[in-house]
Order: C-alpha cells, then structure tokens, then sequence
C-alpha cells in the first residue's frame, strides 16, 4: 500500500518580477511583525530583520569566498522576482501531524561587477514565526562549485542573554553543557553550536539555526569584532575547502526564528517547511515507537536467567518484557562491552577484521527477529558507523532478510560536508530496505525528517549516559538547557527512562543500574516535554514492573498530532501540551528549584474531560521516586461575557527541586 502526501509544493498565489528595484528590498511576513531588508552598501550585500517595529539584526553583510576569492569585491542587483506561497504537508514524526504555512519569498539575482562575474542568487523566505535564507548558485557560474567560506553575518542589536553551546573544534559529538552570558560577555573565535537562543530585554526571543543541510558543510557561529559570523565546518580530506559540488548548487537554508514566546520555537514548523518534501513514496511501514536500550543500564538481566550474554536467551528476556508492556522495539546492543557483531577493535572502534554481517558465536539474528515478530515486537541494532558504511549496502540486504526495523548509528562525530552525505546516504538506503534511522553521536536535525520520513531522532545532546561515568551527572537544569536550545532544531535523543532518581548529595556515577538526578516525575515529563519518535525505555525490567509511575511509560505514544507549549521560562520551567489522537499529553519540568505552577485549560475546548495527574510527592520525608497519581475532571463551559472559556477548576501543580508533572487528558 502507498501512503501519499498532501502536496507539498508551493502554491503560487502572486510572482512578480522586477527588471530593477532600487534597494532596500522590503519583504514582510504574512501577519506583518517580521520585516526583512536587503540592501547593498558599497557594493556589499546585507540585510536587516526587524520585528514590530523593533530591530533585532542591524545591517549584516553577507558573503562567500570561493576557490578563487570573495564575492564580496563588489555586485550589483540584476533583478528579484517575489511569490506569496505556503508548504502544506503532512508528517509522520514531529509537532504536527499536518501542516499548512505561509510565507512571502525574494529570490534577489546578484552579479559580480568585475571578473569572474559570477551570479549569486540570494533566496529569502519570511514566516509568521521567523525569516530564513539561502544561497543558490546557478550553472552560468561554471560546472563545478568550490568555498573555502561562508561569512554570513548576524548583528545582534543590543546585548541579548544568549544561550549557547561552545566547541574546540569541529570534531565533536555535539554534546556539552550550555553557557549563559550576555552577547558582549561570549568568547571570541570560539565556535558556537546552532541553535543559539538569544534573550533580549523587552521579552523578545531569537534563535539561529540552520535547515536542509544536504550536500553542504555545517555551520557554526562565530564570535568576531564586527558581530556573530558563520563559520563552515572544512572537508577532512581538503581542509582549506569547505564545499565542493557541482553546479547548480544551493547552500541549507539560515534560519532566524523571532517571537515573544520562547516556548513558540519548539511549536513551530519552520524547520521541516524548508526541507525538501518526501522522497519515499510508501512508508506505510514506518511505524514510530518505544525501544529498550539495554547498555544504558549496564545489560542487567534476571538472576533466574540461564547464561546471559548477547546470545538468544538475553534477547529473549527483553523482547518478552517489550511485550507485556506495550514497548514497540528492542534493541540489540553490545554486551561485556563487545559489539553484537564480530570485531577485533579496541573498546566500540572497529578493528581491521570488523565485520557487521557476522554477529558473534551464539547469536541468531534471524531467530531473533522471527521470535520478536512472534511477539509483536521490532528489532533494531547499535552499529559503528564507521564498521556499518563500508558494507552499507550488503548490509542493508542482509538486515532486511533478517527481519530488522531500525538502527541506531553511532560516533558520527562531525558535520562537514562528506559525513553529511554519508548520512544522507544511509538515509536513502535505509528507506529502500524499510529501515529507520537513529543517529547518535551526529549533529542537529535541520528537518529532514519530512525529506526521509525513516529518520526517526538525533541525539546532538549530552544526556543521561553521561550518568554513567560523569561525577556531577545530568542535572534537571540541563534539561530546560536542552528544551530551549536543541530541542529548537527538531527530535532530540535522549537515554530515557532511568528509575533510580536520587538528589545531588547521593549521587554518584555508576556505570550499571545508573542513578539519575530530579525525580521520577521529572523522568516521566520528559518523555512530553522531548520530541523523539524512538524514545528509550532504558533501565532493566525489574526497575520498572511494579514501579510507580511505569503505567504512564507503557501508554505514552512516541509521535504527536499537534504540539502546545502552554508555559515556559528559559532556565526555570516548560510544560508542553501534545495530542495524538483525541488524547492530550502535558509534561512540565522544573530546573533544581522547586516551584509552583498554575496550568491553564482554556486551550483546550468545551466540555468535561478526565485528567490523570503524576507528579511529585513533596510528603516530608522526601522521597525523588514518589510519585501522587490522582484521577479528577474539569469542566470547561461556553465561553463568558469576555468571550474567555470558564474552568471550573484550577489546577496548581507543586514540583520538587528537579522535579515535574505529567498529565493525561481524555474528553
């Protein structure tokens, strides 16, 4: 069965095209806040971005540095030619199951004054929630294209808080813990991770990232004299150059994301409206869903097993929990810290003899997938990306007749323009062998989870595996860091699930059954709060059957319908609403203060619905895996003289230090 898209193209409402249009070009947004101005000064490019009349990005010069030299010598505008359109499409995974977005586009054509004469065409598009650009270079520029830089500037206005993450370097995994300064106060020449969240005094929020990053280096920021300027992470094999291609060619969007809520950015679709729409035709059997991960929690299995290891009987032990308890997938990892798969490495870097099509003596992977099918469960495998690339596509052959769903593929560790296409090309492939995608240790989504629906999440985030060697551990306040920052950029990954929460004082790094810091109730919002269509149930069975609060793990779905942020605070507090279905999800969080929060209703329409509430038990003694479930209704009547719902009741909910909530709502 072929399971088709709503269409995704633009729908052309008005282009016009002007032979010459003095400068500035002046494009708004369709509700009229955003306003986006090109201009050329001295022959320099740039633009500025304003919002209710409010500038946030004085004149920012934008530029290129070809093999040869920069573009930024002198151009001239040839023409622009303008289109009010929208992106409608449905999605499998992300923050709405449908989408319909408008925008107001600018493609301004650019030319070189003296030799080569090169054209640039500079494509902007404007959203009701931010405006975003990008470069494209025509086929009259020669047959192939070469950039050393790009040198795209943003000129913050003012001295925002901003909200970053800062590398060494461009070999990372992307996982760190986040600073908070003024913009003035950021190290210089230091590289910035996207997306960077900035917060200005007068309640206004901005975020940069980037989106559809296909065949291109990723960007980063820089810090200079002049403001923050994009940096390209550079080819390893040609580190002077940063993109190579053949022409035409067209760099990933630049995405400026601007609103007065900062809980609007992780509603928006701004992301996956500027990826490329749908390249499988059938994928009908994309199924999102849970997944245990046994290497979180150290492989623990029953003391009644009978010979544990990475053979059939441990595998068995946990596809039978995954199916007494509504948990979609199993994953099979490694075990004594040796991969599922035969290799002469040294710790989890393949050796020379590593070999992905060969799992180790005891281990049937065929009877292990026909066994989990039995149960109405998917398989799915860790892999080294650097032991699965150079067998990809046997591999894939053989991983379908096996009977996989998915992998999770590890330690990508860079974004330069070859491991980009790596994974674009595992993405194509997997798709054509019906597998989904987990990338670990990669960088951030840019939303092709629309382009290659089989991408299920990113992690791109430090998160709870560090509880298993890092003294401090993941704090509560790192969550919210994650919430308003990487969780912008689109499903973020995170080894969920861990039932033994423990305050500051007691804990301690363990690298079997690891502790985590907050409360349970913290652990459970999470699952709400993340947007991840393979979220992990990551400890041992024993640690949840029983366990108070597990009933909402086995119930919580993994893909959404629709998402709300009802409230949120950076560095203090968020509750997101999702729905699937008829159904409502509500977590909230809180960072290592205690709070209380009033959760409002009147989003929610008309009429009596059913909540079922988790959320701390705050009963002296204190005790981080207490949780109070309580069952109640609320009715929510026609709409009063103010033309506002009436509740009838109003909820405050009381969260530990680290703690949070979670909610279930039935009408």
């Amino acid at each position: 069965m072929k399971v088709f898209l709503i269409a995704a193209f633009a729908c052309f409402i008005t282009t016009v095209s002007f032979a010459f249009e003095p400068a500035p070009i002046r494009l708004q947004s369709p509700d009229k806040k955003i306003l986006y101005e090109f201009d050329i000064q001295k022959g320099m490019p740039g633009y500025r971005v304003s919002y209710q009349g409010r500038k946030l990005i004085d004149f920012s010069i934008i530029n290129l540095v070809f093999k040869e030299d920069s573009i930024i010598k002198g151009v001239r505008l040839i023409k622009s030619i303008r289109l009010d359109s929208s992106e409608k499409y449905i999605l499998m995974t992300g923050r709405s199951a449908s989408v319909n977005d408008s925008f107001h586009q600018i493609s301004i054509f650019l030319k070189e004054i003296k030799s080569p004469e090169r054209e640039l065409i500079v494509e902007v598009r404007v959203f009701n929630d931010g405006i975003a650009f990008r470069y494209r270079f025509p086929k009259s520029n020669g047959d192939s294209l070469i950039i050393k830089k790009e040198l795209s500037a943003f000129n913050i206005v003012g001295n925002p808080k901003v909200h970053a993450l800062i590398f060494g370097d461009y070999h990372s995994s992307h996982e760190g813990f986040y600073q908070h300064r003024l913009l003035m106060d950021l190290p210089k020449d230091s590289l910035m991770d996207m997306p960077m969240l900035f917060e200005f005094s007068d309640s206004i929020y901005l975020a940069i990232t980037e989106a559809a990053l296909l065949n291109y280096a990723g960007m980063y920021l820089i810090k200079t004299k002049s403001g923050l300027i994009s940096d390209l992470s550079p080819l390893p094999s040609l580190p002077e150059y940063a993109v190579v291609a053949d022409l035409p060619h067209e760099s990933p969007w630049r995405v400026i994301l601007i609103s007065r809520r900062p809980g609007r950015f992780l509603e928006t679709n701004v992301i996956t409206d500027l990826a490329p729409p749908n390249r499988i035709d059938d994928w009908s059997w994309i199924k999102p869903g849970k997944t245990t991960f046994p290497w979180w929690n150290g492989n623990v299995t029953a003391d009644t097993l009978n010979a544990p290891g990475n053979n059939f009987v441990t595998q068995q032990y946990y596809i039978d929990f995954c199916s007494r308890n509504n948990i979609e997938y199993h994953s099979v990892v490694e075990y004594g810290l040796h991969q599922w798969y035969q290799d002469d490495g040294i710790s989890f870097i393949p050796g020379p003899n590593s070999n992905v099509l060969k799992p180790v003596p005891g281990l049937n992977m065929k009877q292990v997938c026909d066994y989990a099918h039995s149960k109405g469960v998917g398989v799915r495998v860790w892999v080294h990306w650097k032991a699965l690339y150079p067998k990809l596509d046997s591999a894939f052959v053989l991983f379908e007749q096996w009977g996989l769903s998915g992998l999770m593929v590890d330690f990508m560790d860079r974004d330069d323009q070859e491991m980009v296409n790596i994974q674009t090309e595992i993405l194509q492939k997997a798709a054509a062998h019906h597998l989904h995608i987990q990338f670990h240790g990669a960088y951030k989504p840019t939303g092709l989870s629309r382009t290659y629906p089989n991408e299920f999440t990113r992690e791109g985030a430090l998160n709870y595996e560090h509880d298993k060697w890092n003294p401090k551990g993941v704090s509560p306040d790192h969550d919210l860091d994650i919430a308003f920052t990487r969780l912008i950029a689109g499903s973020t990954d995170y080894h969920l699930g861990g039932f033994r929460a423990v305050t500051t004082d007691k804990f301690r790094a363990q690298y079997t059954r690891p502790l985590v810091l907050g409360t349970r109730s913290h652990m459970l919002a999470m699952y709400v709060v993340l947007e991840n269509a393979n979220a992990m149930v990551c400890d041992y069975p024993e640690a949840y059957e029983g366990q108070s609060g597990f009933e909402f793990i086995k119930e919580v779905p993994t893909s959404w319908d629709d998402t709300k942020v009802l409230s949120a605070a950076p560095d203090q507090y968020i509750v997101i609403a999702r729905r699937k279905n008829n159904i409502w999800w509500i977590g909230g969080i809180t960072g290592n203060k205690e709070r209380t929060l009033q959760i409002p209703f009147d989003w929610i329409g008309y009429g009596t619905w059913k909540l079922k509430i988790y959320q701390d038990d705050i009963n002296i003694p204190f005790n981080p895996n207490g949780i109070l479930i309580r069952s109640v209704t609320i009715n929510i009547s026609g709409p009063s003289n103010n033309h506002d719902p009436l509740i009838s009741d109003v909820f405050k909910i009381a969260m530990a230090a680290g703690g949070g909530f979670t909610m279930k709502l039935e009408k």
